[in-house]
């Protein structure tokens, strides 16, 4: 199973909350309070991502964090890989050699790159913009029909 680190998915939460307000300049503190996500773990997560260039830090009284770039430029693949590390399912990607024991026999070998390349790919065609956007049952709040949905919803 392809599982994300609760600390990333904590970033992804604390990322929309800052998208929602893309001028706003916030401090660990105020985040932690309006998403009930712990003060550490929040400190942690913008410190990660201003390292990374995904935030933009500013010490002092009026200091800091907001997003370094629009919420549509910044995508999940860019948030993922702050925390995460490279995004790959296998140690033998991306042309490395030398961490596996049968790389030389292996009938797969180098194909595995086609599949971490369709991840990465999907992961970066999903902007912190397109998180943002409050759904119900997959479909866009503001969207026309979502009305529909939720009353359908609802009757189960």
């Amino acid at each position: 199973m392809l599982r994300l680190n609760r600390i990333t998915d904590y970033a992804v939460v604390v990322l929309t909350q800052m998208a929602n307000e893309p001028d706003k300049r916030v401090t660990a503190l105020q985040l932690s309070e309006e998403s009930n996500v712990p003060a550490p773990t929040v400190a942690k997560v913008l410190k990660a991502l201003a390292k990374e260039g995904v935030l933009a830090s500013q010490r002092g009284v009026n200091g800091g964090y907001r997003l370094a770039r629009p919420a549509g430029d910044i995508s999940m693949l860019e948030v993922i890989r702050a925390l995460e590390g490279p995004i790959s399912l296998t140690a033998c990607v991306d042309g490395a050699e030398g961490d596996c024991n049968v790389e030389l026999l292996c009938p797969v070998r180098g194909n595995w790159d086609r599949v971490n390349t369709a991840i990465r790919s999907a992961l970066a065609d999903v902007s912190l913009e397109d998180m943002a956007i409050p759904t119900m049952f997959g479909v866009p709040l503001g969207a026309e029909g979502a009305a529909d949905v939720r009353l359908a919803g609802e009757a189960r």
